[in-house]
């Protein structure tokens, strides 16, 4: 049983680095924005605000809830006997579940910029992305894309 606790153990905590961030980064494109035009448009940096992305649905697996679930629960069998280890099998599995959730949930934040830019034009922007390149006020960039699509690259 404990061989299998293990090998359980082992499986959830690769499949939990699965996580892909790299979509939140300005220097990643998605294959649908490869070989397309983009418009890019110049600014300044007027302000950098470090943010967390908090991966939505795209990067839920559940595997959190679930493995932790299982691990809880052979945790939990591994105490008590009759209706008792019943009991302890139910609540670790409840409470693995539950931290397995977290576990997850933590894995999925992205550390981020929000990127204040006015541009040559005079509009004011703001930008979210990973926080993989480095900005600072007054720093010229560029700006890829438009509306939801929108990544900032130094000039």
């Amino acid at each position: 049983m404990k061989r299998y606790l293990v090998v359980v153990a082992l499986g959830a905590l690769t499949l939990g680095g699965c996580a892909n961030s790299d979509i939140y980064s300005g220097n990643t494109y998605s294959g649908n924005q490869a070989k397309t035009a983009r418009n890019v448009t110049y600014g300044t940096v007027t302000g950098v605000r470090p943010v967390t992305i908090q991966a939505g649905n795209e990067n839920d697996s559940g595997l959190g809830g679930i493995g932790g679930a299982v691990l809880g629960g052979l945790l939990g069998n591994q105490f008590g006997g009759g209706s008792g280890r019943v009991l302890t099998t139910a609540v670790g599995g409840i409470g693995g579940a539950v931290a397995g959730s977290k576990v997850e949930d933590r894995a999925n934040q992205v550390s981020a910029y929000e990127i204040q830019v006015r541009t040559d034009s005079g509009q004011d922007l703001v930008v979210v992305q990973k926080a993989d390149t480095p900005y600072q006020p007054g720093q010229r960039v560029r700006l890829i894309g438009s509306g939801n699509s929108m990544s900032i690259a130094p000039e």
